[in-house]
C-alpha cells in the first residue's frame, strides 16, 4: 500500500482549470454585491461558485451512478439555499417592516449552479448563467430604483 496515491495530472490540470472557471465567472458577480455593500460580497461568490465545482467534481470523481450524482447535486443545492437564507434580513424602519437580502441569497444560489455547471462541463450554461446574474445586478437594479422614484413621486 502506498502513502501516496498516484496521480493523473490531466485530470488535475482539467479540475483546476474548471475551479478556476468558476471562480472567474463568480468574480464579476461579487464585485458587484462588494460595490453595493451587501451581506455577502467579492469573497463569497466566487467561494460558493468553487465549493459547488469541488464537490461536483469529486461526485463525478468518486460516484459512477447518476443517481449518486444527482443526490450530490441536491445536497449543493439545499446547502446554497441555507447560506442564502442567511443573507435574508427583516428590517423595521420607522414602524415598517421590510425584508433586504433577497437578491443576494438568489445570486449566492445561482452562483452554486455556475459551479454545478462548470463541474459537468456545461461552461456555457455557466457563462450564460453568469452574464444574466451580472446584467441583473448591475441593469435591473438601478431601472428598479427608478421606478421606485417614480412611484414615490405620484400623488
Amino acid at each position: 500500500m502506498s502513502l501516496i496515491p498516484d496521480i493523473d495530472w490531466n485530470i488535475v490540470i482539467l479540475h483546476i482549470r474548471d475551479l478556476l472557471f468558476a471562480y472567474i465567472l463568480a468574480l464579476p458577480i461579487g464585485w458587484d454585491r462588494e460595490k453595493h455593500e451587501r451581506t455577502a460580497g467579492l469573497r463569497t461568490f466566487p467561494l460558493v461558485a468553487v465549493a459547488a465545482c469541488g464537490y461536483m467534481l469529486v461526485g463525478l470523481q468518486v460516484l459512477s451512478s447518476t443517481d449518486a450524482e444527482a443526490r450530490v447535486m441536491e445536497g449543493i443545492i439545499t446547502g446554497i439555499g441555507f447560506i442564502g437564507g442567511g443573507a435574508i434580513l427583516k428590517n423595521v424602519v420607522q414602524g415598517e417592516s421590510f425584508v433586504s437580502g433577497t437578491a443576494t441569497a438568489a445570486s449566492l444560489w445561482l452562483t452554486g449552479a455556475i459551479g454545478i455547471s462548470v463541474a459537468t462541463g456545461r461552461l456555457e450554461i455557466a457563462l450564460i448563467l453568469s452574464v444574466l446574474t451580472f446584467f441583473t445586478l448591475r441593469i435591473v437594479t438601478p431601472a428598479k430604483a427608478l421606478l421606485r422614484s417614480q412611484e414615490d413621486k405620484t400623488p
